[in-house]
């Protein structure tokens, strides 16, 4: 059974940095591409990185390149995400999901296809 279990969101200054992480479970690498959507209040889910590919290339939605920086540690299954210079817009809830059918940049157009989800991790920017 597949599980994804995201952490390390917290509230946190403007212009600081976060690490979260995504424990994946149950996931046969590669055969998923696996990344991050964020949901902002009152807004769409939104792409923002991801290992797209069996090669482990990553993507990026636009402007998320410049502070955004997606790793992994292959051993423990873990996906991370860390942010820099975090501003009050980074506010939203941070997801991580699996895809077996999407791959690319158009991974972080299909958040109403994934394949599978975890429940999310709260980050809140605020002085």
């Amino acid at each position: 059974q597949v599980q994804l279990v995201e952490s390390g969101g917290g509230l946190v200054q403007p212009g600081s940095s976060l690490n979260l992480s995504c424990t994946a479970s149950g996931v046969t690498w590669p055969h998923y591409a696996i990344g991050w959507f964020r949901q902002a209040p009152g807004k769409e889910r939104e792409g923002v990185a991801c290992f797209g590919d069996s090669s482990g290339n990553t993507y990026y939605a636009d402007s998320m390149e410049d502070r955004f920086t997606i790793s992994r540690d292959l051993t423990n299954y873990v996906v991370y995400l860390q942010i820099h210079n975090l501003r009050p817009e980074d506010t939203a809830v941070y997801y991580c999901a699996a895809s077996a059918k999407y791959s690319g940049y158009y991974w972080l157009t299909k958040s109403n296809g994934m394949d599978y989800w975890g429940k999310g991790t709260l980050v809140t920017v605020s002085s």
